[in-house]
């Protein structure tokens, strides 16, 4: 009888667990063991202080774990040398956060290339392209960040977290700081790279009717997943 082939995960994550501090240790995360398939759109909530950000960042590689493995297409990323774990955070994820992480002096055209340009040295313009147009912000690439809304900066990150073409896009509270309607034009755009794409999504969020926009839901509680 043949033996069934193992199953390959984009993400496979083994008894993982984060614990800072030193004689006071707090443990943010407690052996979480967790398996992301390509193309999926997943949901991480929970109240506050229970772990979904630190979940985030290991995922992401921002990260280290105090015990466990993070295996990211069948490398594990933490025993990757720093050159190769940067490599894999510029080429293969993007990073969608709350607080928008603009460059204040420099103007919305570099802001958007300047993962592009650290990685490879140049821009594929047609995609460049299409970003600006799509995200409604052709208008605004000689403007720097201060001279835009909120809602203007959010999609100057989204094109900025795209602009290499990552296989996961990473968010954490990405409307957080906007309105309702800006808010749902950031998470629209988001999906829509995912499903378009066959990319996978992961985001946090505290707003329910943003976690029901995903298919799969992980649930953190006191640093342990409770899906």
């Amino acid at each position: 009888m043949e033996r069934k082939k193992e199953q390959n995960y984009l993400f496979d994550l083994k008894d993982v667990s984060v614990v800072y501090g030193g004689q006071n240790k707090v443990s943010a995360l407690t052996d979480i063991s967790l398996k992301i398939h390509t193309g999926e759109q997943i949901a991480i909530v929970g109240p506050s202080g229970a772990g979904k950000s630190t979940l985030l960042s290991v995922l992401s590689g921002l990260e280290r774990v105090t015990d466990g493995e993070v295996v990211f297409k069948g490398k594990s990323l933490y025993d990757m040398k720093e050159k190769e774990l940067s490599d894999v955070r510029l080429k293969s994820f993007g990073f969608v956060f709350q607080a928008f992480h603009l460059i204040s002096n420099m103007v919305v055209y570099d802001n958007i290339v300047l993962p592009a340009m650290t990685a490879y040295g140049n821009v594929e313009k047609a995609w460049f392209d299409y970003l600006v147009e799509e995200l409604q912000i052709k208008s605004r690439l000689m403007h720097k960040p201060n001279q835009l809304s909120g809602g203007e900066r959010q999609r100057v990150a989204i094109a900025r977290a795209l602009i290499n073409k990552p296989d996961v896009l990473f968010a954490d509270e990405p409307s957080g700081n906007l309105d309702t309607k800006n808010g749902d034009a950031v998470f629209d755009l988001l999906f829509r790279y995912a499903r378009e794409n066959n990319k996978t999504l992961i985001y946090v969020t505290h707003d329910m009717e943003k976690a029901d926009l995903a298919a799969r839901q992980i649930i953190i509680k006191d640093g342990v997943i409770c899906e």
